[in-house]
């Protein structure tokens, strides 16, 4: 029997994880493409005139905080719903949400800006749904011994998604020669198709073969999925405690949130991401506009990075999970500091500790390092709006890149007193166990 069926559904996770991405990273680079007709012009008043789409730093700053709002406001409901009926039909209507409000993009664009950003604030919404997916796929199909691994593999779906829409964003722009409004319209629905492909959205085409994998096979008991064997299902519970084994809505929320180690881990992802998503979102603008290479260089040249992180997140999850030589405290203090200055090497960092550390509540983790990416998401371009307001200024970015780096390296070191590879002490409290304390306090009121 076919003892690695866990992989199909690590794969399956990566494609619509990727997919969700997709849509919300598209406009990075579309950015650059939507103001070169020069023909599509609105009276802005007083008889002036601008390019339809030739947005202030402070009008691209707010549609990507329309994503941010929308992911703060949907992360918290996302993940209860998670909690509540599993990641199967949750994840699957944020792929429809999302694979509607991109395929509406430029129509809202071209109609207004606060339409635009409405729709913005939807992806985010959908967008939401993607590290508590992670969470859950890790905590309930992943052993002990291939969490990195697993972790590494998820969370490569940015990269993956910059990958994807650079080169094909500058390669439409740059083979079509009529306007480039004609452009934003197929690559949004382009990437909207793929999101049907992905999630049978009624709006592309039916019976969609990635999408019709993810509601036939995937289950959040990998006990219960005929297509896991005895083997399979032995090695993918072995070290589990019974609590992490089986599926229970209770989270000690109180006790999670008041640990150091969980607060260090949170501190140590809002530093990375806001990095990695002033680099995602603004690369393209950096290269086109201080480097001053052409829109074609610029869509190749931005994938470097993405794909770079790509080839770290795997190398660094592959690593950490095969060294068993080195102590699981060693291995994370190891890579998280290297992540500091090579993006991507966190996963067998701050994301591994987060895993290990909270086992069957991993999920809650990090659905909360999505929160974190929230606020990452509007600290991220209000530092470039504040600092960088004039694209073309290398000196603003600079200031940027360096704050930035310092936040970075005081977060790496406060993980060095923190990081761990045990268990916490709230993974030992259960349904159960809560119940028991809560009663035995009632008795010792009432003998009181």
């Amino acid at each position: 029997m076919f003892d690695n069926f866990r992989f199909v559904i690590l794969s399956i996770g990566l494609l619509c994880l990727t997919s969700l991405a997709c849509n919300y990273s598209l406009i990075n680079f579309t950015f650059i493409c939507m103001t070169q007709d020069s023909e599509d012009l609105i009276d802005i008043g007083n008889g002036t005139t601008r390019q339809r789409y030739s947005y202030t730093q402070t009008e691209k700053s707010a549609l990507h905080w329309a994503v941010a709002i929308g992911t703060l406001t949907g992360t918290f409901p996302v993940n209860w719903s998670y909690v509540r009926w599993g990641a199967r039909v949750p994840f699957f209507l944020a792929g429809i949400l999302s694979a509607i409000s991109t395929a509406l993009s430029p129509l809202a664009a071209h109609f207004s800006l606060h339409s635009f950003i409405f729709l913005r604030f939807l992806q985010g919404v959908a967008y939401s749904a993607d590290f508590a997916a992670v969470g859950v796929i890790v905590v309930r199909w992943a052993p002990l011994t291939q969490t990195a691994i697993f972790i590494s593999f998820l969370t490569t779906f940015s990269s993956i998604a910059s990958m994807v829409t650079n080169p094909v964003a500058g390669a439409v722009n740059y083979s079509i020669s009529s306007k480039e409004t004609i452009t934003n319209l197929v690559l949004y629905f382009l990437i909207g198709m793929e999101m049907g492909l992905l999630y049978i959205c009624c709006i592309y085409c039916s019976h969609i073969f990635v999408s019709s994998l993810w509601l036939a096979f995937y289950n959040d008991d990998p006990q219960k999925h005929r297509a896991v064997s005895d083997r399979e299902l032995e090695r993918i519970q072995e070290g589990k405690t019974q609590a992490h084994i089986e599926r229970d809505r209770f989270v000690p929320y109180k006790a999670i949130c008041s640990s150091p180690v969980i607060l260090v881990i949170w501190l140590n992802a809002f530093t990375e991401l806001v990095g990695y998503i002033i680099m995602l979102t603004y690369g393209p603008t950096y290269i086109y506009k201080v480097l001053g290479y052409s829109i074609e260089q610029t869509s190749y040249l931005s994938t470097i990075g993405a794909t770079m992180h790509f080839v770290f997140k795997m190398s660094s999850g592959l690593l950490s999970d095969l060294l068993s030589f080195i102590s699981e405290k060693n291995k994370m203090m190891f890579f998280n500091t290297l992540a500091v200055g090579v993006s991507g090497l966190n996963v067998g960092g701050f994301y591994k500790c987060a895993t290990l550390h909270s086992r069957q509540y991993a999920h809650f983790v990090l659905a909360t390092v999505q929160f974190s990416k929230c606020i990452a998401l509007i600290v991220g371009p209000l530092t470039v709006a504040i600092f960088a307001s004039d694209e073309k200024d290398p000196s603003g970015w600079i200031i940027v890149f360096l704050f930035n780096g310092v936040v970075m390296i005081i977060a790496n070191i406060l993980f060095y007193f923190t990081a761990t590879g045990e268990a916490a002490s709230f993974t030992e409290i259960t349904r159960v166990t809560n119940n028991e304390q809560k009663e035995s306090g009632i008795r010792l009121k009432e003998l009181s």
